[in-house]
């Protein structure tokens, strides 16, 4: 008969459960940094043969800069030297 008034300091509880999804997109998005733009990274040269190794995949393809986190400029300095030492049957 007669209805519960709210006071409107307290909230919910399943109002704020509800608001939290396992969906969310997270709130700190953490930079990745270029692991051969850093201080102290090595050279990119076609001679590098361990260095190039670690950036073609088994098949021998050319890993995309989106797994190895590297940036456009070293991206392109990258698969430069690759395509080189493969001219040069290096790998």
């Amino acid at each position: 008969m007669f209805k519960k008034k709210r006071t409107p300091g307290k909230k919910n509880k399943q109002n704020s459960f509800a608001k939290l999804s396992i969906f969310q997109q997270n709130k700190y998005k953490f930079k990745k940094t270029c692991p051969l733009s850093i201080k102290g990274a090595p050279v990119i040269d076609y001679k590098n043969i361990k260095l190039l190794k670690r950036y073609v995949s088994e098949n021998g393809k050319i890993l995309p800069s989106r797994i190895t986190n590297v940036s456009q400029k070293k991206q392109r300095e990258l698969s430069l030297s690759i395509k080189r030492a493969r001219n040069l049957a290096l790998i």
